[in-house]
C-alpha cells in the first residue's frame, strides 16, 4: 500500500495555467520543508525540467512548514534531488501508472501531478486513455481545477459544475482561479462558485503570471536558462504561496486514500559482464541541446549492469573514457546546429564509435545529430540523410513494430511511442528501417545499420525493459 498525499493539477483546456500553478505549488511546498515528488501526465519532456527545478530550488528554502511532516519529513528530507517523472498511460499502459507513481514518490511527503491538455482530453480517438482524468482515477487522487477566469464571472460556476459532474469517478476537490482582474471580479467569481459546492483554494491575479519563454515546441527547457529560471521559480513560489490556501490544498492531498500498488523497480536481469572488462560505460547525451529523456531509462541501464555517464555534445570534445555504447535522446539540436557542428572532435568521435559497430540508440534529436547535416550545418555523418526545419509540426502517439533485429530491439518487438518535431529528414528511412509504424498510419521510418538504431520515435523503456537489457548486452559483446 502507498500512502503518499497527492494532488492532480488539471484545467478545462490548455493555456489555463496548469504549469504555472503546479510548478508554483511544488516550489512553495518544498520551501516549507516538505519532500515533494513532481510528476507530469503524458509524454511532455519540458515541464518535468521545471518541476525538478521547483523542488530542488524550494528544497533550500527555510520559510517554515505546513502541517506535520509525513514519514519522509525529517529535516533535510526535501533536499534530495528528484527528477520530474512522466505518467503516460498510452506509452506505458494504465497498469504501470500506479507503480511508476509509487516509485517516483517513495519517501515523499507530497506528490503533485500536473495534467495534460484539458482534464478529459486523451489519446485521439481512444476515449479517456492517457487523459488527466484517467490518471487521476488510477491514482485515486483529488483534482484541483485551474480555471482561466479572465473573461467570465458567474459562468465559471457552470463550467466547474460541468467538469465536476461529467465523470463521478473524478473527484474535483477544489478550484484555483487564474488571471483574475480585480477584487470585484474575485468577489463575483467566489459568489458564483459558492453555489457549485467546489471550494476556491486559490486566486492568482493577471499580474501574477510568471511565464517562461517559448518557441516552436513549447517552453524553452530549464537547461537553456537555468540562472534566469531559478529567479523566476522563487518569484512564482512566492506568488502562489500568497494567492493559494496551502493548508487547504495539503489537507485535500492528505485525503487521498491508500493506493494498493507495488512500486515499480528498474529490476531487469543484469547482464553478465565480460571477464576482466567490468561494467560497460554507456554515454548519455545531455546539456542544453539534448534535454528530452525519461529518468527510468538511465535507471534501467544501470540496473542491467551499465555505468551511465552523461556528456554534453556542446562542450565536451571527447566521449567519456571507456565508452562502449551511446544513447542520444531528444532535444533541440536545430537551435544549436552551428555549435554542435563546430565541435568537430566530438562529431568525429561519435562517428568512429558508430563505425566500430558499438551500440548507439538515438531518438529524434539524436537522429538529427547522426545525420549528414542539419539546416546545412555538418553533423556526425553516420547516416546518409539530411535534416532541415519544416513549417509543419509532427505530433502524436504511434504504435510501431521493430522491422528487424538491432542493438535495441528484436525483430517483431512492439512498442508505443510519441513523435514531436518540426524537422524533416530526407530520406526518412534507411535500407533497414528502425520501426514499422502500424498506427495511426502504416509506414517505415528510421535507420538500423551496424550497431545504430536511430528514429524519430520517442519510447518509454519502463514499458519495455527488455530494450535496456538488450542494449547493455550488446555493449558487453
Amino acid at each position: 500500500m502507498v500512502n503518499v498525499p497527492r494532488l492532480v493539477i488539471a484545467a478545462p483546456s490548455s493555456g489555463s495555467g496548469k504549469t504555472t500553478v503546479a510548478t508554483g505549488l511544488m516550489a512553495a511546498f518544498s520551501e516549507r520543508g516538505l519532500a515533494v515528488s513532481p510528476h507530469k501526465v503524458g509524454p511532455d519532456y519540458i515541464d518535468p525540467g521545471y518541476h525538478a527545478l521547483a523542488v530542488s530550488t524550494g528544497a533550500s528554502g527555510t520559510s517554515g512548514s505546513v502541517g506535520a511532516p509525513g514519514p519522509a519529513g525529517a529535516p533535510g528530507s526535501a533536499a534530495r534531488v528528484r527528477p520530474g517523472r512522466n505518467l503516460d498511460a498510452y506509452m506505458c499502459g494504465p497498469g504501470l501508472i500506479g507503480p511508476l507513481f509509487a516509485h517516483g514518490a517513495a519517501d515523499c511527503d507530497l506528490a503533485v501531478v500536473e495534467g495534460v491538455m484539458g482534464l478529459y482530453d486523451g489519446a485521439s480517438g481512444q476515449g479517456e486513455l492517457a487523459s488527466t482524468a484517467q490518471v487521476s482515477k488510477l491514482l485515486r487522487a483529488p483534482v484541483v481545477l485551474v480555471v482561466d477566469a479572465s473573461s467570465q464571472s458567474r459562468s465559471v460556476a457552470a463550467l466547474v459544475h460541468g467538469f465536476a459532474s461529467w465523470d463521478p469517478e473524478v473527484r474535483i476537490g477544489g478550484v484555483i482561479l487564474n488571471k483574475v482582474a480585480t477584487d470585484r471580479h474575485e468577489r463575483l467569481l467566489r459568489e458564483a462558485l459558492d453555489e457549485s459546492g467546489v471550494p476556491v483554494m486559490g486566486v492568482l491575479r493577471r499580474a501574477d503570471g510568471v511565464t517562461a519563454p517559448s518557441r516552436h515546441l513549447g517552453l524553452v527547457p530549464v537547461a537553456e536558462r537555468r540562472a534566469e529560471a531559478v529567479g523566476s521559480m522563487r518569484e512564482l513560489a512566492a506568488r502562489v504561496r500568497a494567492g493559494c490556501d496551502l493548508e487547504a490544498l495539503l489537507a485535500l492531498a492528505r485525503s487521498a486514500p491508500a493506493l494498493d500498488v507495488t512500486p515499480w523497480e528498474p529490476a531487469v536481469e543484469p547482464v553478465a559482464p565480460v571477464a576482466g572488462a567490468g561494467r560497460p560505460v554507456i554515454a548519455v547525451a545531455g546539456g542544453s541541446a539534448f534535454t528530452f529523456s525519461y529518468a527510468e531509462h538511465t535507471e534501467l541501464l544501470a540496473a542491467a549492469g551499465a555505468d551511465v555517464v552523461p556528456f554534453d555534445p556542446l562542450r565536451d570534445e571527447e566521449l567519456p573514457e571507456g565508452t562502449r555504447g551511446l544513447v542520444i535522446g531528444g532535444g533541440f539540436p536545430e537551435v544549436y546546429a552551428p555549435e554542435l557542428s563546430a565541435n568537430e572532435p566530438l562529431r568525429k568521435a561519435v562517428a568512429e564509435l558508430a563505425y566500430s559497430g558499438a551500440p548507439v540508440a538515438a531518438e529524434c534529436a539524436g537522429l538529427l545529430y547522426l545525420a549528414r547535416s542539419l539546416d546545412g550545418a555538418p553533423m556526425c555523418g553516420v547516416l546518409a540523410a539530411d535534416a532541415r526545419m519544416a513549417g509543419r509540426l509532427t505530433l502524436g502517439y504511434r504504435e510501431a513494430v521493430a522491422v528487424g533485429d538491432s542493438a535495441l530491439a528484436r525483430a517483431g518487438t512492439r512498442v508505443r511511442g510519441h513523435e514531436f518535431h518540426r524537422t524533416v529528414l530526407e530520406p526518412g528511412a534507411g535500407a533497414a528501417p528502425a520501426w514499422g509504424v502500424v498506427h495511426p498510419e502504416r509506414r517505415v521510418e528510421g535507420f538500423v545499420q551496424q550497431g545504430v538504431h536511430a528514429s524519430y520515435l520517442h519510447t518509454h523503456w519502463a514499458a519495455a525493459p527488455e530494450l535496456a537489457r538488450r542494449f547493455v548486452e550488446r555493449c558487453t559483446a
